[in-house]
């Protein structure tokens, strides 16, 4: 189950101005529901990641607790979606930890609530005939990120300075978007390297195209990427829900690690715009591909579904880790006391759940 790739997710950092909200969910499970939540996805589109892994299948499987609504809305990355839980437009969202970091330093009452991504997910990769063997040789290269707002462009930089560079005048940054274009930036030479993260990957590696990773440095190991993230006020406010999505999210993770290509079916049913006028059968394989490498860097490195436990919890060594990556790639300036951007306080209500239950469940599931 587990991919020696690591590059998730998933999360992209653009400005504030992006913000694009669509409503796209509806409610969760039957009954009347006296509590509501609004959730914001970090893609502008619902993609093979969390929005199927935490969402979808939570919703579908029963894990989401009958009296609580929820509406999904999805905003163009995670600064966008960082704006839309500080302007209550949405209640809580899985950002980027740099982003979090980043509002918090500019005095955004904002929260980390709950680990999800625990594998740095970011890799630089190039073609497998390139004569880039490690950081040292991007020196005077042009690196394809995202979007010049997007978290691949300070993790470039912070590649290149980790491998002795200066991130900033030694390698040339070309926005080239994900999917195809990124693909055809690196086919056609425009590129010669791209920065990018897991799903992206493995959507391009699915086309065809074969890529070659530059091993990421000690620096990078231990690093937090995509996080659940509340205003302050809300935890307060709405401590029930936030624990039940949380909770719900948690065990929609554990059932996508044992039954991917199930819950990608489930994404298909929940998401169906995802097709793009394919059937599922047509789409599965691939795409169950894509939902693998996310839940590679959402889950632990080691060990079995079985073994998985204290869902959410952020070690003190990995968010000093995170801490000085995020200060390395400039999107802050300096250290944040933990204290003032984590909340650790749901996470044991979250994780009252049986595993080995959704286990179970996840090795019985057959499509309807």
């Amino acid at each position: 189950m587990k991919s020696t790739l690591r590059p998730s997710v998933a999360a992209l950092v653009v400005s504030a101005v992006a913000l694009a909200l669509t409503a796209c969910g509806g409610s969760s499970g039957g009954g009347s529901a006296d509590k509501e939540i609004t959730v914001a996805f970090a893609g502008a589109v619902n993609a093979p990641k969390e929005d199927v892994a935490t969402y979808a299948v939570a919703k579908d499987q029963g894990f989401l607790d009958a009296t609580l609504k929820v509406k999904t809305i999805n905003a163009d990355g995670s600064s966008a979606a960082i704006q839309a839980v500080t302007s209550r437009s949405a209640d809580i969202t899985a950002a980027d930890m740099g982003s979090i970091l980043a509002a918090r330093e500019k005095g955004v009452p904002i929260k980390a609530i709950g680990g999800l991504v625990q594998n740095w997910p970011w890799r630089i990769a190039v073609k497998p005939d390139s004569p880039i063997r490690s950081g040292a040789d991007l020196k005077g290269k042009k690196i394809g990120v995202i979007s010049l707002a997007s978290g691949s462009a300070p993790y470039a930089r912070a590649f290149a300075k980790d491998a002795g560079l200066d991130g900033q005048k030694d390698i040339d940054l070309l926005p080239v978007g994900i999917g195809t274009p990124a693909a055809s930036a690196l086919n056609s030479g425009k590129v010669d390297a791209l920065a990018l993260y897991t799903a992206p990957y493995a959507a391009i590696e699915n086309s065809g195209t074969k890529l070659r990773y530059l091993p990421n440095g000690a620096a990078f190991q231990g690093i937090r990427s995509l996080t659940f993230a509340a205003r302050e006020d809300t935890i307060k406010e709405k401590k029930e829900e936030l624990t039940l999505y949380l909770r719900a999210a948690y065990q929609g993770l554990l059932f996508s690690s044992v039954q991917p290509e199930g819950a990608m079916r489930i994404g298909f049913k929940t998401f169906p715009a995802m097709l793009s006028g394919q059937t599922v059968e047509q789409r599965l394989a691939a795409d169950t591909k894509v939902l693998n490498s996310f839940l590679d860097s959402a889950t632990p490195a080691q060990g079995e579904p079985e073994s998985f436990s204290n869902w959410g919890a952020i070690g003190d060594a990995e968010w000093q880790k995170t801490m000085a990556y995020t200060r390395a790639a400039g999107q802050i300036t300096k250290d944040i006391p933990v204290s003032d951007v984590w909340d650790p306080s749901l996470l044991a209500g979250a994780n009252q759940f049986d595993a080995a239950q959704v286990i179970a469940k996840a090795k019985a599931y057959a499509p309807a």
